[in-house]
């Protein structure tokens, strides 16, 4: 069960296990890995979403590739430094897990997360060349002893149209799912990168009221 540490910011996926296990950090001697899943979309394709998993709750000595993980969790964030800039690196913290025979039909279901937090940056609305609106909300998430996890999220057609409106601050409930998303990065003069940034797709947006 989903205990009240982490009722403000669940996260359920259901995909396969496309990578090995690669070491993060330790804190307290336990030591945490980031594994890869693929979970499939309503359309062809599918998000690649990175789960941060305690070696105490599995043996990251074993090749789970190609099995089906359910897990369960909370999406959280942490700033990296790399030379003088932070990058804000997302992935899912596992605190439950199992392994099923096949992901659910309906893909709704293989992807879903919740969030209770607040607007930490004035949302910036735009509309694509075929003109569908978009808006990114960054979303502050708060967790226990004064932390915060900072999640992007991109809304759309209405749902970016009403972001576009709140101001920094409001209180927001957020639904939708986790996705991928693969861009260039330009490091250098000569040289380009290609990165995933992983958001939150909302489908649901609701405002807090005021108390």
């Amino acid at each position: 069960m989903i205990d009240k540490v982490i009722e403000n910011n669940r996260v359920c996926i259901i995909g396969e296990v496309i990578s090995g296990f690669q070491f993060s950090h330790e804190v307290f001697g336990e030591g945490f890995y980031v594994v890869d899943v693929s979970v499939n979309r309503l359309s062809a394709m599918a998000d690649v979403v990175p789960l941060m998993i305690s070696e105490r709750l599995i043996d990251i000595t074993k090749d789970f590739t190609g099995l089906t993980i359910e897990a369960i969790g909370q999406f959280r964030s942490y700033n990296r430094h790399e030379g003088t800039r932070n990058r804000l690196v997302l992935s899912i913290f596992v605190r439950e897990f199992e392994f099923v025979e096949e992901a659910p039909e309906e893909q709704v279901k293989s992807n879903q997360i919740y969030l209770d937090g607040y607007i930490c940056k004035p949302p910036i609305y735009r509309k694509t060349p075929l003109g569908r609106e978009i808006a990114d909300i960054l979303i502050a998430v708060n967790r226990p002893y004064g932390k915060s996890d900072y999640i992007p999220c991109i809304a759309w057609g209405r749902n970016a149209r009403y972001a576009a409106s709140l101001e920094v601050g409001a209180h927001m409930l957020v639904w939708g799912r986790v996705q991928s998303r693969e861009y260039t990065k330009k490091v250098s003069e000569e040289d380009l990168e290609k990165r995933i940034a992983y958001e939150v797709s909302v489908s649901k947006l609701e405002l807090v009221d005021r108390e």
